[in-house]
Parts: structure tokens; sequence; C-alpha cells
């Protein structure tokens, strides 16, 4: 994540660690000077750093305004380059007491230094306007680069991709003004291969196919975000996964990433909605029950009694005000859902009185609208729990709620078995999860990120989901022999471990198998993978007809959420809408069940997920029968000796 620091602060520390030989371009213009090939060079760093020189070049862009950068752009004219293999003709002139213009052939001194990963000039004394209206001819680029030097070559230097790109992530947009854009949809590694090396490669092509488009400005929170032109709004709304075309600017390396800036008085580049709000999908011809699972990003309603926001453990809205526009966005996205059965993950953990977060929640939906109560006062000792919620004219429960310890740091999961309204012969268990996020907050040892693309804690939810089949072994409801489907957040992507023990327990991945193998509910870092499930037993495969997913939230610029921190007024305005887009940062998945005699036998469902027993990194990126027996083992263990009073966290 980038940081844009403020002008004033940044010139501060610039200026206190910045002191430029006194040298003023006293020879005139058409003299020899030192070309920028010899001062990037071809290394890492200038072979000049430290020295005072002397140049004549092109200006390509003036970032000197109070919220630029305190300086501007220049690239050595086309008659002088020099055109050598992995050598940068263009850099930056730090001035932040110097407006250039576009086109002036200057000529300047200063001394070379090494800044912020880059190769920079501090200005000294006033340039020497040569000449007007002088252009230079942008660099090519083309995306995925074969390596890092590909781009330092163009550090610098104005430069034209020809390609249409993807946005592939909109987090910073109405935060810093920037967009970052690939060749192609990019996807979490261990989404699509297998731990270790296969992640990695993955990793490693990920990062040579990605460039942040900014806005040319440091300004934090921009009154006006250029992206899409004329500016974005809930109304003119920019998506991951829509495409962008004529992206051309100055290639800099900032805040650590590779980014174009802007060209004063360039045409702005074109998007096309490539991957345009739709609503929710219809339910599957046929269908008698629809489930939902849905995170819904810390539904907080107070203390639970009626009071106020402002408890310590609250993550949710930070007043009331918030909240009625957190609020108003949840209930549009779930009654757009269409569904029956809707398992919630990241809802207040404040009990089951009228007055707690998910009876809240039930009485807003309307009449009929349910909340399974497993008869405890809180859902074990995190701040958050999970929640069912049921339309009792389209479902009744049978048996009793169900909830159970897995590991200390994941929340209990709820269980809960229906039957059809009007069909007494069928039931199906819902289990609704929310397994120990990636966070690396107090990890240690074997919680630790292991580097093969998996992050921390994998070990306990690897351990989790080992206790959760077991746990679901026992029929915990009370109704034996009903088909389970295991909902929820497990925090894992498709090729992870705990995915994949839970499927060699017999819980099939449908989301794999009927929303294929691209299928995302959650953007990261630009990539995009999914962490939400429907994961079911052989008995009831058969009867899922249709496995959706709703991309009314990761795709979404995170601006368009209820949240107001950092916004004046007007953008509170302009960026809200009381509607379901970006209610939440995960997309829903909803699963369309039917018990007529159309419903498809399981072994006839297309396939998506490998085979656990094909091999440690085979077979799709399956695992090893030993390899997980071990992680069973294991986990065994240690949910064995763990006290159920540890603390968990989100």
């Amino acid at each position: 994540m980038s940081l844009k620091l403020p002008n004033a602060l940044l010139a501060g520390l610039l200026l206190a660690s910045n002191t430029p030989l006194a040298i003023a371009a006293t020879a005139p213009c058409g003299s020899p000077s030192t070309l920028i090939a010899d001062v990037q060079g071809a290394s890492n760093t200038s072979p000049l750093a430290g020295k005072p020189v002397e140049i004549e070049v092109v200006v390509t862009a003036d970032y000197s305004g109070p919220d630029g950068f305190m300086g501007f752009f220049v690239q050595q004219d086309d008659a002088r380059r020099q055109h050598r293999p992995g050598v940068s003709e263009g850099l930056f002139v730090y001035a932040p007491r110097y407006t250039a213009r576009a086109g002036d052939l200057l000529r300047l001194a200063g001394t070379v230094e090494e800044r912020y990963g880059q190769t920079q000039l501090a200005l000294s004394g006033t340039p020497s306007v040569c000449a007007t209206e002088r252009t230079v001819t942008p660099a090519g680029l083309i995306l995925p680069v074969p390596d890092e030097a590909a781009l330092a070559a163009r550090e610098g230097m104005l430069v034209s991709l020809p390609q249409t790109l993807t946005v592939n992530d909109t987090h910073e947009l109405g935060r810093y003004g920037s967009l970052l854009l690939g060749h192609g949809r990019l996807r979490i590694p261990t989404a699509v291969a297998a731990p270790r090396e296969g992640a990695a490669q993955v990793a490693a092509a990920n990062a040579l196919n990605r460039l942040v488009l900014d806005d040319g400005s440091s300004q934090q929170n921009p009154t006006l975000v250029p992206y899409p032109a004329p500016g974005l709004s809930t109304a003119n709304p920019v998506r991951a996964g829509d495409t962008i075309t004529g992206v051309r600017g100055v290639l800099e390396k900032r805040y650590g990433t590779w980014r174009v800036q802007p060209v004063q008085g360039a045409a702005p580049p074109g998007f096309t909605a490539a991957n345009p709000r739709r609503p929710a999908p219809a339910r599957a011809a046929g269908t008698d029950v629809r489930v939902a699972a849905f995170n819904v990003l810390n539904y907080f309603n107070g203390d639970g009694q009626g009071g106020g926001f402002d408890a310590p453990d609250n993550r949710g809205a930070r007043n009331a005000a918030e909240f009625e526009r957190q609020e108003t966005k949840l209930l549009a996205a779930l009654r757009a859902l269409d569904a029956d059965v809707i398992g919630l993950m990241e809802v207040e953990n404040n009990g089951y009185g009228p007055r707690s977060a998910v009876q809240r929640l039930a009485a807003q939906l309307g009449p009929g609208w349910r909340v399974a109560d497993p008869g405890t006062p809180r859902l074990g000792t995190d701040a958050i729990a999970v929640a069912l919620l049921y339309n009792e004219r389209a479902v009744t429960p049978v048996g009793a709620p169900a909830t159970a310890f897995l590991d200390a740091r994941s929340r209990q999961p709820l269980a809960q078995t229906f039957r059809p309204a009007g069909n007494a012969a069928q039931a199906f268990t819902v289990v609704v999860n929310h397994l120990k996020s990636k966070s690396c907050a107090d990890a240690d040892g074997a919680e630790r990120d292991q580097g093969d693309g998996q992050g921390c804690w994998n070990a306990a939810r690897s351990r989790a989901a080992h206790a959760l089949a077991e746990w679901l072994d026992t029929a915990p409801t009370g109704i034996a022999g009903a088909g389970t489907l295991v909902i929820g957040d497990l925090n894992s992507y498709a090729m992870e471990d705990p995915i994949r023990l839970l499927a060699h327990r017999g819980y099939d991945d449908m989301v794999a198998r009927l929303a294929g193998q691209d299928a995302y509910t959650y953007v990261f870092d630009g990539q995009a993978g999914y962490l939400d499930y429907a994961l079911a037993d052989a008995a009831l495969a058969s009867r899922i007809r249709a496995v959706g997913i709703w991309h009314a939230n990761a795709d979404e610029p995170v601006a368009f959420a209820y949240a107001q921190a950092y916004r004046s007024a007007a953008q509170q305005q302009r960026y809200y809408a009381p509607d379901a887009w970006r209610a939440s940062d995960h997309d829903p998945v909803l699963v369309d069940l039917s018990w007529r005699e159309a419903a498809p036998e399981a072994s006839a469902l297309p396939r998506g997920g490998g085979d656990m027993a094909s091999g440690p990194e085979g077979g799709g990126g399956s695992v090893g029968l030993a390899a997980l027996l071990a992680i069973m083992l294991a986990a065994c263990a240690t949910v064995a000796g763990t006290p159920q009073t540890r603390q968990s966290f989100r």
C-alpha cells in the first residue's frame, strides 16, 4: 500500500536532507553537457551520484504545483538519444521553487541524488530556456515486462502503452487517485496453483504484470479523482475488470511502486465497462431453496443495548450516521440476494436478545425472517461472530442449532438443519464458518508465514478444518443423514491446505465445480480469488443446481463504502449511494438447491478442483495423502490441547 505525504511535510524532509552544490548553468545553450544516459547509468544507482552536472534536456511534465511532487521530469531530446540497452534517458528534477513548462528545452545544473528508489537531479540556480514547443518520442512499454530491469530502463521517461489493459484494483482510487493495471486479470497465486513452487511461479508472473496509473498528485483524498473522466462518482464508477486504453505518461518508481504519471494537457485514457454492474444472479430453474453466504464487514449496531458506538471492541460504524449508511447498503444487498437461508460473517457478537445485531437484521429483512439461536449468551469470545438467518415461509428448522469450539483463533461455527416448506421428506444442514484470517498479528512458530503463499495462521485454519469435519460427523443438530452444506469465509484460497483437507473428508468445492476456477469473491493487492465457499457432501452435492457469485463488492472502489472518514462533505455525497454496491468487501455466494427429479447426480457435475490423493504438486495443485495425514494428525494433537479461553482474532 502506498502512502502519499503532504507536500509541506515532504518539502521539509527533503530540504533538511538536500543541500545541492551552488552551481549555476552558466554555459550557453548548445554547449557540451552531460547526457541523461550518463547520469542514469546501467546499474541501480547513478555512477554520478553526489556529483554536480549540467544537462540540456526537454521538459516532459511538470508536477511542481502545491499538490505535485515539487519538481518536473525531463528527457533527452531525440537527436541526442543514446539508445543504450537497459539505460534510461529520463530524469526527475527536484525543484521546489521552480515551475517548468512541458516542451521547453532547458539547460540546467544540479547535483545527482538517489532518493526513494530512483535517480534524481536536485536543481541549483535558475535554468536557461533554450527553445520551446519541443517534443520527444515516448518509449514503448508492454505488460508483462520480462523483468524489472525493463522498467528501470525507462525510469523517468515518457512512455506509451499500446495495449488494452485491465483494471485490477480500485482500492486506492478515492484515497490517492490511483488504479492498478495489468494485462488481463491477476489471480491470487494459491487460488490457481498449489502452495510453494506453483504459487511462487504465479506470484513472480504477477509481479511483472502490474503498473499503477497515478493522478500526478501527492494529495490524499483529492477533491476530484480523474478516473474515469470526467471524474469518479457513484454514477460514474470504474470497477476491477474494466479495461483501459491510451495509457501514456511518465514512468517512475514512487512509494516503492512503478507507476505512470499523466502528462498535463494529454487526452485522458479511455475506459470500457468490460465488467459492468449486474443484478444478483437469478435463481436457477427449478430451485426450491436458495442459500447465501455473505461476509458483511463488521455489522455492529452499538453496544447491543441501544447504546452508542464507542465500545473498545467496535469494528464497525463509528457513529449513528455511519451506521445508518452501512445498514441501508447492507439491507439493499441482502434483499437483492433473494435467498431463503443466509449465513453471515462479521456480525457483532452481542448475543441474541431483541437489541442484538443479528436480531435487528432479521427484523429489518421483514416478516418471516428468523435467527438460528444456539442458546448461548454469545457465540465464542471474539468481537465478531457468524450468524444464520432464515425465512420461515420458505424453510422449517428441524433439530437444534449447534455450535462447537474448533480452534482458539477461529470463530465458532453455527449449524442448523432445515426442511424446504412443503417437503417433509427432505432435510439439509447449513453450517456457517469464519476461520482465522491471514493477518500476521501475534503469529509465531508454525503460524508465521511459511513463504508458500498461504500466509500466516495456515496451521490454525487447517486444525479448524479438521475439527469441523470431525464435529460434522457427529450430526450435531441431531438430524442424521441430512446432506450438509458448509458455507462461509474460510480465509483460505482454493488450493490451500484447509480446503483440500475438507475435500478429502468429502466436502466438495461447489464454487470450483459450478462457478469455475476463475471465480472470485475478494480482491487483495490487485489479485482476485475466493475466500467464501459452498462445500457440499455427497448427499447434498447432487441437489445443487447452480452456484453464483454476485460481484457487488470486491470490484467496487472502497470509496463507495459507507465510511465517512477522510472525506469532505462533498465527497461523502459524491461517493455514497443508498444501494447494494460496496456494501462489504466480500462478494456473496449463492447456492440454489432442488429436490426435483431433474437435479443432476454429483458425478455428472463438472469438475473444478484437484484430487486430494494425486500427489504433492500434481493433479491441479492437489496435496499428497501422506502430507494430508500429517496435517490431520497435527491438527488432532493441537485441538486436543488448546484451551477454549484463548483469544481469537479477525
